[in-house]
């Protein structure tokens, strides 16, 4: 049913010039514009979206909010660590990252904040 409709993730924002400063920069998307009611979207080829939404007083929900798929998790991690993201540690149970990598069930994954909280990820399906 809903197989083939557009996704977009909505992320809350404290500050919307940071963030949209955060997200094309740092991450090097590509804004699709402002929208009239004062939200911005990323969106790649149409069937994928990130859209900031401005609440001032809203906060992050403590769990992942995305994940982008990348193929080489490594070189992905390294450019954006070159372009000013920090990348976080873990050492819990069943959770243990080394050099900011985890690695289980045929996946790797490493998790960054953005410049408002929202905590997102990369992760790599092992070929």
């Amino acid at each position: 049913m809903l197989s083939s409709s557009k996704v977009t993730t909505i992320l809350p924002v404290k500050d919307m010039d940071r963030a949209r400063n955060f997200y094309e920069k740092s991450l090097g998307l590509t804004p699709a514009g402002p929208l009239e009611d004062g939200t911005c979207l990323f969106s790649d080829d149409g069937h994928h979206g990130i859209q900031l939404m401005l609440k001032p007083e809203g906060s992050p929900s403590g769990n992942t909010e995305l994940s982008f798929e990348v193929e080489d998790i490594t070189a992905e991690l390294k450019v954006l660590e070159s372009n000013g993201v920090r990348f976080e540690d873990y050492d819990l149970p069943g959770l243990k990252t080394v050099d900011h990598v985890a690695e289980s069930d045929g996946q790797k994954a490493a998790w960054f904040t953005d410049t408002e909280g929202n905590i997102l990820c990369l992760h790599q399906i092992a070929g």
